[in-house]
């Protein structure tokens, strides 16, 4: 049997005053909160595979865990784990968008199927994330991997391993600087299944609720 031991990390505070919706803006991470870096590194594995997102709030967050860690690992960019494309509604105030949507539009009822006007829906970052689980786990079989990355992506691959669907795994909360810990587990007949230890550990200090 060989268990692969996801420690996902949602990234730092992102500099945002506007409260703007930022999807895919590639915004700094505000990583001075020393006391929370320090405690989230020290929950985190030595000798892991490391991983971040195209974005720069993934490589910052990295960086500062790797450095409280005082470890010299280099992670690995991966394009899948990117934050989902809001499109039209990227760079304007969360507020506004959510706001000048009628009570009767389709988004209300079934909000992980439809996406932002030249965007990315929920149901579609499931798609994309979830195989890309599924083959990094086999390339890192029986590791520890440490990703830093989004909500949406992390509620993606928490949805992998509870077996829900987009809707449901809109409910997760994931906060800043938190650790979210799956295990993907192979047996010897090749069959598979899936251990959720922790979801959103809090460690830094921002709620998104």
């Amino acid at each position: 049997m060989s268990t692969t031991r996801w420690w996902w990390i949602r990234h730092a505070p992102v500099v945002n005053p506007d409260k703007l919706l930022y999807g895919r803006l590639d915004l700094a991470a505000d990583t001075s909160d020393a006391a929370a870096v320090t405690a989230l590194a020290a929950r985190l594995p030595r000798g892991a595979a490391w991983l971040h997102s195209p974005l720069r709030r993934t490589a910052e967050t990295a960086a500062a865990l790797l450095g409280a860690m005082g470890e010299a690992a280099v992670p690995t960019v991966e394009p899948a784990l990117i934050e989902q494309d809001f499109g039209a509604w990227q760079g304007r105030p969360s507020r506004e968008v959510y706001g000048a949507l009628p009570q009767g539009d389709p988004f209300w009822s079934k909000p992980a199927a439809h996406a932002a006007p030249g965007g990315e829906s929920f149901d579609a970052v499931l798609r994309r994330v979830q195989p890309a689980v599924l083959a990094l786990s086999d390339a890192h079989a029986g590791r520890d991997i440490v990703a830093v990355a989004h909500a949406g992506t992390i509620r993606a691959a928490a949805a992998q391993a509870l077996d829900l669907d987009g809707e449901r795994a809109l409910r997760l909360a994931v906060d800043t600087l938190s650790l979210t810990r799956i295990d993907r587990i192979r047996s010897r007949s090749a069959a598979e299944s899936w251990r959720v230890v922790a979801l959103n550990l809090p460690f830094g200090t921002e709620k998104m609720y």
